[in-house]
């Protein structure tokens, strides 16, 4: 059986051509090269023993990078456990806010300020509309994840927003909100004060870096109205985390929409939501290809899931406290779960269990380093069966 492509197996192919014709930034370089020997022997590993059958099983280190497509499951579930102890028995929003394409030239040349003004103003005007009385009139929370990619990997940042349907009044009590229906808060408002925000930020931004646009920038972004979406309200809280569970730690394209590569071309499937969702394949050259994914590789050290008002940490002891009291919920205990348990518990697989005679547990007896040069598969397993049979 032919193994499924990856996008390491891409970059291994053409990341060297890519390099040659375009200049990209130390941080993203890096990022790409983690990727491609994602669990490989350039990485190192190490080798395990079957403690019942001798079976030898080979396993490389993961290059753990938030943009590797193989490197999220564990981390996504482990986060996921730690979201659960916050959720209340409340209705849920999903929010969320688009910036306009008339803005990517700009999120090119400084993606950690606009990405950081598109948090910002999104929580402003979520936050306002919550303090205000006419919509709910209480303080509320949100958590916020930053996507930028498209379906067909072209620049459309965006941000996610899950708020609660209501929150905690000046009283202390929780405040349930008025609306029942597909809105939280009216969105063609959310939309116009995002809007002004956003632009209001940005002025003051690029005015103290003293850049240079073009003025009709600004007659473009009060042209026409900016996209704020808000989808039906979540079920409850169950529903919540499935919907973490696909966002959270999502990486502009997953192996399994690679389709193939074949005369330095790459296929792969997208949703084409201008024709209702409809499945479509995309052809692009690899170095295309390559280009479009590391426009979504973020800023060093940018964070890219936040949480505010009552859902930050600094509020957790006190507010999210308050609203446990008052809705009769308990706090639950601190999670720390190592990632062995979480495959076992979350993902159905132990990763301990030998998978040749399915009853011996499989143990570490050798351990091998990153290198340039890393040792044959072979060798290691000839080395390994000395040391089990010495």
């Amino acid at each position: 059986m032919k193994p499924a492509l990856e996008l390491a197996h891409i970059l291994s192919a053409h990341l060297h051509e890519f390099m040659a014709t375009h200049a990209v930034s130390a941080h993203k370089f890096s990022t790409l090269k983690a990727i491609e020997h994602c669990r490989t022997a350039r990485l190192g590993g190490h080798i395990d023993a079957c403690d019942s059958c001798g079976y030898l099983r080979i396993s490389y280190n993961s290059c753990r990078n938030r943009h590797c497509p193989k490197c999220q499951t564990t981390n996504r579930e482990k986060w996921i456990m730690q979201r659960e102890a916050d959720l209340l028995p409340v209705s849920y929003f999903h929010v969320v806010f688009t910036l306009p394409h008339s803005l990517n030239l700009l999120c090119l040349q400084y993606p950690q300020e606009l990405y950081a003004l598109l948090f910002k103003a999104a929580w402003s005007t979520i936050n306002s509309f919550a303090n205000n009385p006419k919509h709910l009139g209480a303080k509320t929370g949100m958590i916020s994840i930053l996507h930028t990619w498209g379906q067909n990997l072209s620049l459309h940042p965006h941000l996610h927003c899950i708020v609660p349907g209501g929150g905690i009044s000046g009283s202390g009590h929780w405040k349930k909100a008025r609306s029942t229906g597909k809105y939280l808060f009216p969105v063609k408002a959310l939309s116009k004060v995002f809007r002004a925000r956003y632009v209001s930020l940005l002025r003051s931004f690029l005015s103290a870096n003293k850049a240079q646009v073009d003025n009709g920038l600004w007659k473009e972004l009060f042209a026409k109205d900016w996209v704020v979406y808000c989808k039906r309200p979540f079920l409850g809280p169950a529903q919540v985390i499935e919907y973490l569970g696909r966002y959270t730690h999502k990486v502009a394209i997953s192996n399994h929409r690679l389709q193939s590569i074949s005369d330095g071309k790459v296929s792969f499937a997208y949703k084409d939501y201008r024709q209702e969702a409809k499945k479509k394949t995309m052809f692009l050259e690899a170095d295309e290809f390559i280009r479009r994914f590391s426009l979504h590789i973020l800023p060093l050290k940018f964070v890219r899931i936040r949480h505010y008002g009552i859902l930050s940490s600094k509020a957790k002891s006190h507010d999210l406290a308050l609203a446990r009291q008052d809705l009769r919920v308990t706090t639950p205990d601190k999670i720390a779960v190592d990632w062995k348990s979480i495959c076992k518990e979350r993902l159905g697989y132990d990763v301990e269990l030998c998978p040749c005679c399915s009853k011996g547990r499989m143990r570490e007896i050798l351990r091998f380093q990153a290198a340039r040069s890393p040792p044959e598969a072979a060798y290691l397993l000839s080395v390994a069966l000395h040391l089990k049979t010495a």
